[in-house]
């Protein structure tokens, strides 16, 4: 080129080649940025999407049965909630693990054993009873009594606050309730169950019956005597197994001689068919749609056939805990595990 020198030459060709380095440059650049920000954008829609479906697998503690002492005065066969700790937690550790409960979204808690009245000759479980309305204001409080402890003097004290009481009867035969075990001396369990039941009339408790169906009950009508009683709810139970409590080697009682079959137990319900007020419950039904929490407060998975416990709700709170309940959500709204539970609620004619 006339007039340009080489040196110039030069010069412009490196700028020529330096600019045309750097638009590429920039043009890489800009479409990495653009990937990397669609990819992180996809991430943060997966964990987003991840952290949606871990609440929705957290189990929120509906309803939950506290066996808070596995100590009892009867001896029935079939018990699969044996006595094998003397274990019982100070009030105040209990009623803290109440509170973390309710937190969580527990509407209903049931009382149970053992026999719930033995420890403190009901005192313990008064307490707790009254914390959970009067304080802790679920809308259901229940409890499950062989009856046999009860006084009149705790429904003056308690009786307000506790929505349920279900009392224990599988006969209305004295000689067959001997033979299960659901006896103590010469008290007439069922004399006492009228009683109790006149109680619950008393003092505005709906009145409950649950009856394990068993060898030795399986042809019994208890019609005539269930329809007298009127109780709101007479749940019907399977005789069930659950290993190191009522079968095996580690268990403290041999429940095989009571075991029924799915066909003993369907004729049992048909014969009393005309029960409104009954509520049955198969093996299938019952094995994993409780929550249940033992002495420590503790959730039990039952899903294997025995019960296995997870840590306990004072130690590492409800939603870990409760992971390992095994709890079949589904199952526990097919058998009716959800219904009109408090008393306020039930317009009963007391």
């Amino acid at each position: 080129m006339p007039g340009v020198s080489v040196g110039a030459l030069l010069e412009l060709c490196i700028s020529t080649i330096l600019s045309i380095f750097s638009c590429i440059f920039s043009k890489v650049f800009s479409w990495s940025k653009g990937t990397c920000g669609a990819t992180n954008s996809l991430l943060s829609d997966a964990n987003s999407q991840s952290e949606q479906r871990k609440g929705l697998d957290v189990t929120t503690p509906t309803s939950v049965n506290y066996h808070f002492t596995r100590k009892c005065n009867y001896k029935c066969g079939f018990c699969f909630h044996t006595a094998k700790t003397s274990f019982v937690l100070p009030l105040e550790e209990a009623k803290r693990g109440l509170r973390l409960l309710k937190e969580a979204g527990m509407e209903k808690i049931n009382f149970s054993g053992g026999e719930p009245f033995l420890h403190e000759r009901g005192d313990f479980l008064g307490e707790m009873v009254q914390f959970c309305k009067a304080e802790l204001q679920l809308p259901s409080v229940s409890i499950v009594s062989n009856g046999s402890m009860i006084k009149e003097k705790w429904f003056q004290k308690y009786g307000d606050f506790l929505d349920i009481l279900a009392i224990s009867c599988d006969s209305f035969d004295e000689e067959t309730n001997q033979i299960i075990g659901r006896s103590q001396g010469k008290k007439s369990h069922i004399e006492n169950l009228f009683k109790i039941r006149s109680w619950c009339q008393q003092y505005k408790v709906a009145f409950k019956i649950n009856s394990v169906i068993n060898t030795f009950n399986i042809h019994e009508d208890m019609t005539e005597q269930i329809n007298q009683l009127n109780p709101v709810r007479w749940k019907v139970f399977q005789c069930l197994l659950i290993d190191g409590e009522n079968a095996g080697e580690a268990a403290l009682r041999e429940a095989e001689r009571f075991v029924i079959t799915d066909q003993q137990f369907q004729d049992y319900l048909d014969r009393h068919s005309a029960v409104s007020c009954l509520v049955p419950e198969s093996n299938e039904k019952m094995r994993n749609s409780y929550l249940i929490l033992d002495e420590y407060m503790r959730f039990l998975d039952c899903r294997e056939g025995r019960k296995d416990p997870s840590r306990s709700i004072l130690d590492v709170g409800v939603k870990d805990a409760i992971s390992f309940s095994g709890f079949d959500e589904k199952m526990f709204l097919k058998r009716g595990g959800k219904y009109i539970w408090s008393k306020a609620d039930m317009k009963l004619d007391w």
